[in-house]
């Protein structure tokens, strides 16, 4: 198992505070694993199983039609004031779960966790009856260090284990599967895409037509670090034959963007100091589910899948990530935290001159003296450009 030591971190931080600790995620990425990780820490710090009660309702064996049947469930199991640490896997297959969520939070001797894999969990009537009273831990299929870590013996293969992980992705699942049979990785890739469509899309949104909405996502990851429209989506698969419309493309876009299978960036104008409303960039969760749905076409933009990987590195890292407009140029990535800003250019290799005077462009440009860095796969030694850090992808990746 591997340690998902940030987010477990995370949740030690937040261990007996009031408040609801919430863990987002696409379906696999690990927020199951994340709580088995973490109910282990609390047995290790002398916290009884009989103090801990963990419900996975994907499992058939908790099969509660409405929440009043979960809360009750939970509250029976609650025997005197002593704290109890309650976990709620899934919870968003429970109808009107809100409703449980809220009646047990009230009770003031339970530390409650919960998980879904769709953004819809934190919106709408949870939002309004949670407000300020809910941390959520936003986690992502394996970093690249994680990755790594599953393979402490080929330390000295760094770089091709790195070549595999932008093609076969982060979702945990992967590492035995690669260990044994590399042609079943897409039938476990395919597992999770159809459970995410079919259940957490399709289902939920009463969408019918599946071969329309799979030709919008396959569009999508085939146009990662592209600026796109709806209009463009839409134009495209009209002229293939399959009608659509604007509003149509906007929908499924937005259930993609809930159900973790997508990430948007916003356009952010440097100089100006304000957001661009149109043609945004999507990023796609996992570069492995992006090479099961495109197949061979997914490996001809390298460029792009580096980028797509460092998005999400960056998301990892706690930053609002924006792609950064400077006059005509583009910065491919402007990162923010509470610190400041950070300037990302992502490149496959500048070993060609022209391609490295065309990255340091636009981060020259800005006019400003935050930090800028050119991330590229090039083995040089680490370089300064007029205060511009050009470094080595695969060490970024494995920073502390």
């Amino acid at each position: 198992m591997i340690e998902r030591t940030e987010y477990l971190e995370q949740l030690k931080r937040f261990k007996d505070k009031d408040l609801i600790k919430v863990v987002t995620g696409i379906r696999r990425c690990g927020k199951s694993t994340l709580f088995d990780l973490y109910i282990k820490y609390l047995k290790e710090n002398k916290i009884k199983s009989s103090r801990i009660i963990n419900i996975n309702l994907e499992n058939p064996e908790y099969d509660f039609e409405n929440y009043m049947e979960l809360y009750n469930y939970v509250n029976e199991k609650i025997k005197d004031e002593d704290k109890y640490y309650v976990f709620l896997d899934e919870v968003q297959n429970v109808p009107e779960f809100q409703k449980a969520v809220d009646g047990l939070y009230i009770k003031k001797n339970i530390d409650l966790y919960i998980t879904g894999s769709n953004a819809y969990l934190l919106s709408g009537e949870l939002a309004t009856l949670l407000s300020g009273r809910y941390i959520e831990i936003k986690m992502l299929p394996l970093s690249f260090k994680e990755y790594l870590s599953a393979f402490p013996s080929q330390k000295e293969s760094r770089d091709r284990i790195f070549l595999e992980y932008m093609r076969n992705g982060g979702m945990p699942g992967n590492i035995s599967l690669l260990e044994n049979n590399l042609n079943d990785l897409d039938k476990y890739l395919d597992g999770i895409f159809s459970t995410v469509v079919y259940k957490d899309i399709m289902a939920r949104n009463n969408i019918t037509d599946k071969i329309l909405l799979e030709n919008v996502i396959k569009f999508i990851y085939d146009s990662i670090g592209s600026a796109i429209s709806t209009k463009k989506i839409s134009d495209t698969l009209t002229s293939k034959g399959m009608s659509t419309s604007n509003h149509t493309v906007e929908n499924y876009i937005t259930a993609f963007l809930e159900s973790f299978l997508i990430y948007k960036a916003e356009r952010f104008d440097v100089k100006g100091k304000n957001l661009l409303v149109r043609d945004y960039k999507y990023y796609a969760v996992d570069t492995g589910l992006r090479s099961y749905l495109l197949g061979k076409k997914a490996d001809k933009d390298m460029g792009h899948i580096l980028e797509n990987i460092v998005y999400l590195e960056l998301l990892r890292r706690g930053y609002k990530v924006y792609v950064g407009k400077v006059d005509d140029f583009e910065i491919d990535f402007v990162a923010e935290n509470r610190e400041g800003i950070k300037y990302y250019q992502v490149a496959l290799s500048v070993r060609d001159e022209n391609v490295l005077k065309r990255e340091l462009r636009a981060l020259e440009k800005t006019g400003d003296h935050y930090p800028k860095y050119l991330l590229t796969l090039d083995m040089d030694l680490e370089t300064d450009y007029n205060g511009i850090r050009k470094i080595n992808v695969v060490d970024w990746l494995l920073e502390n």
